[in-house]
């Protein structure tokens, strides 16, 4: 009796294909990567990214906005401010897990030359 998960066929169609190199593209921005990280860990006001990233809060708007259409963040608004988040469970767990794989020393066999 086999215990291994279930082989699961990622979608490689081109569609598929174009939005997960479109979302990499978008993190490979270290601003708007910092911007994605600051809002891992629950909703947080575009000034207090702003604050935490050392970016100015104009900036910051355009990385939200662009995260955004991403949907890789969710905004809600509170009265005056709006807050944001990672957009859903996916997305955390994505960039945790990158996280730790950066964290992760690197074994000498693992290089390529």
């Amino acid at each position: 009796m086999s215990t291994s998960a279930p082989e699961v066929e990622p979608p490689h169609d081109s569609e598929h294909v174009e939005i997960l190199a479109g979302t990499f593209r978008l993190l490979g921005d270290p601003t708007r990567l910092r911007v994605l990280l600051t809002c891992l860990d629950g909703p947080v006001p575009v000034g207090e990214i702003a604050r935490r990233t050392g970016a100015s809060q104009p900036l910051v708007s355009h990385h939200l906005r662009l995260l955004r259409g991403a949907r890789l963040v969710r905004g809600e608004r509170r009265q005056r401010q709006v807050f944001y988040a990672t957009a859903d469970a996916h997305i955390r767990d994505m960039l945790v897990d990158m996280l730790a794989h950066a964290d992760e020393p690197q074994d000498d066999d693992d290089v390529h030359r």
